[in-house]
């Protein structure tokens, strides 16, 4: 079947068995969620504003993700009538794009015959490549044009061919129509909401919405951050995973010398996500119990006194939510072999953080209590000694990514992390897994957690990184995990025994993981793209012990794609 000329490239047999048994649902919060019952009837309608706003922005993230993107949903809607276009119609939904990553294979799976992504996504032309790029931004330096430069390599802008040059948009002015669209129901969500802080945040919102103007952004970010006691939840996340493009000008080094010598700051393109929820108190009070330990990681961080940390000794500017989830849209909707269980923002690219302003880790309960308890059964049984059964515990997965969350705000800022270009990310998400896991035992010292909690979370985080394919580079979280469980198993600290299952020796992790995290963080503060790659490839190497893993995971029947249903 073709849908506005292009062919629909999986057959819907196949549609039909991904829909059968290969695809896991995250149902959102409705009408008859006990926390919503409690709302006062103003958050009530708030939350109703915030929900539109945030479908609007959906389609911000989709034209920032595919040129095609808007034309083809639109089309398979128009088509719903015909099966086979409203199941390619459910993936489209499922990855909130033409094509993505399902978890297991290696090359994106794609909806339509002949479209693809793109390296630069819709942020660049799609015509440019990378040679091209680099040789189009040395002659506009060459020239004196760095203003305009500067505007191509920043965050919030899409660029186009202008001539022989390019010419960076704004979000703002690109995005114009929408964002006051989505500005309006933000000042509807305000005039109900019972709580003043959210209200004036949603205003400082509106104008970064409105305004060419960074500052706006980071007003907004910083009001944002300060929000620990409100019922409602929103978020216009802001994260740079998706370019590939711009981070390749640190693989030109005449270009980066450049670029130095102008004072051009490289940042690869955001793409904007939303979050909408209903803050849980109970779910918070256990995360500020973590809180309270961070000032002292912070001191205990490798190489401490050779890099500003954001945690001052006097003052922790960092608050943090349990949320119940009304929706994810656009970013966070991006279903591509994972889905967001937590986040901790602003980045430390964003000016509010340049400027002193404070995070904001944000935690997704419909996200993470979604198990599949009889495939986890199966796989214990598979991969993983007997002896450690009783560790695996999926409550200290949380426990994990509250450490990893926290993790994202130790170590060098975001200088160090931008100067290792494309391999940025993996090693940023690889730090923020080694600080949470190494500084576990301090959360025993201090009474937070038990000792028989540590084993759960050793054995629980471990059993995670039983990977179910070999990872991309554009995969950072997975990357990370092949990096620790390589380091782990030459370490001694895990090995598989004679029947292929997993052992761990508890003896070993404290020594192995500081050593572990020692090293990830000579790798930032050397702001060497080459040594960030040698590190990279010498950790992410797929044995066959590695292939046995996925294999077996595989035939344990693994549900590769997600999809997110809002009902309200």
């Amino acid at each position: 079947m073709k849908i506005k000329g292009y062919e629909i490239a999986i057959p819907e047999n196949e549609l039909d068995a991904i829909f059968a048994d290969k695809i896991q649902t995250f149902n959102m919060i409705d009408q008859n969620f006990e926390g919503y019952r409690a709302l006062s009837e103003g958050d009530k309608k708030a939350l109703y504003y915030l929900v539109r706003a945030a479908k609007m922005m959906n389609e911000v993230a989709l034209e920032q993700d595919h040129p095609l993107n808007l034309t083809l949903k639109a089309e398979l809607e128009a088509a719903v009538s015909n099966t086979h276009a409203a199941k390619a119609l459910r993936l489209f939904n499922s990855f909130n794009g033409v094509a993505g990553l399902n978890g297991i294979d290696s090359e994106p799976i794609e909806i339509f015959k002949g479209v693809h992504i793109f390296k630069g996504r819709n942020f660049y032309p799609t015509d440019l490549d990378v040679e091209e790029f680099h040789k189009i931004l040395e002659q506009m330096l060459e020239q004196g044009k760095t203003e305009e430069v500067s505007k191509i390599l920043s965050a919030r802008t899409m660029v186009r061919r202008f001539g022989k040059e390019l010419k960076a948009i704004d979000y703002t002015e690109y995005f114009a129509p929408i964002f006051s669209k989505v500005a309006n129901e933000l000042e509807l969500a305000a005039h109900y909401s019972t709580n003043a802080a959210f209200n004036d945040y949603l205003g400082w919102q509106v104008q970064a919405l409105l305004q060419n103007n960074e500052d706006m952004d980071q007003l907004a970010d910083k009001h944002w951050a300060v929000l620990q006691d409100t019922p409602l939840e929103f978020t216009l996340s802001r994260e740079n995973y998706d370019d590939e493009m711009t981070p390749t000008v640190y693989d030109n080094p005449h270009l980066v010398k450049m670029l130095s010598e102008a004072g051009i700051e490289v940042t690869p393109k955001d793409t904007l996500g939303v979050r909408v929820g209903i803050v849980n108190a109970q779910g918070t009070k256990l995360l500020l119990t973590f809180k309270e330990q961070m000032k002292n990681l912070a001191k205990l961080m490798p190489y401490a006194d050779k890099y500003k940390q954001d945690i001052a000794d006097n003052e922790l500017k960092q608050t943090m939510v349990d949320v119940d989830l009304a929706t994810l849209q656009g970013d966070y909707a991006q279903c591509r072999g994972g889905i967001t269980t937590a986040q901790n923002l602003p980045n430390n690219d964003k000016l509010s953080i340049k400027l002193g302003g404070g995070r904001r880790n944000v935690y997704h309960r419909q996200v993470r209590q979604n198990i599949d308890t009889e495939r986890t059964h199966k796989m214990l049984h598979a991969l993983v000694s007997e002896t450690l059964h009783p560790y695996y515990n999926p409550e200290a997965e949380h426990i994990f990514v509250i450490g990893h969350e926290n993790g994202h705000s130790l170590g060098p800022n975001s200088s160090y992390q931008n100067a290792l270009g494309i391999y940025n990310h993996i090693i940023e998400e690889n730090k923020a897994d080694v600080i949470s896991i190494t500084f576990m035992p301090e959360y025993v010292k201090s009474g937070v957690i038990s000792d028989q909690t540590l084993k759960e979370i050793y054995t629980t985080w471990i059993v995670r990184m039983l990977l179910k394919s070999k990872p991309q580079l554009i995969q950072p979280h997975r990357m990370g995990d092949l990096i620790h469980f390589n380091f782990l198993l030459e370490h001694k600290a895990i090995n598989f025994n004679s029947e292929q299952k997993l052992e761990i020796n508890f003896a070993k992790m404290d020594e192995v993981m500081h050593k572990l995290l020692q090293e990830t963080i000579e790798i930032q503060l050397s702001k060497s793209p080459q040594r960030a790659k040698e590190f990279i490839d010498r950790w992410t190497a797929w044995n066959d012990l590695s292939a046995y893993i996925a294999k077996t995971l595989q035939d344990l029947g693994i549900k590769p794609y997600k999809e997110i249903r809002t009902y309200l």
